[in-house]
């Protein structure tokens, strides 16, 4: 159901009580916000911690490793040199 709010004069908008409940949206929640004319659209996104992204992606690459024998960087220049067809390191 609609609802009617108001912008503040530091052009802050207050989302009512029972669509943020509905969407989840909490103190430091974001959202990506556009227009079409002159509707006003707000959507809700998640943004990743770029440190546990890397922490994740650094584990992949760990267990990908491992699983290949792979444990030096020589390792990784013979293995690039081999599937290229030139001299192993």
């Amino acid at each position: 159901m609609p609802e009617i709010t108001k912008v503040t004069s530091k052009g802050q908008v207050v989302i009512p009580s029972e669509i943020r409940k509905e969407l989840k949206l909490k103190a430091g929640s974001q959202l990506v916000v556009d227009r079409m004319g002159e509707l006003v659209l707000m959507r809700k996104i998640t943004i990743l911690d770029p440190k546990k992204e890397f922490e994740e992606l650094t584990k992949f690459g760990r267990t990908f490793a491992k699983k290949k024998g792979i444990k030096s960087e020589k390792d990784v220049i013979r293995r690039i040199h081999k599937s290229r067809g030139g001299k192993s390191a």
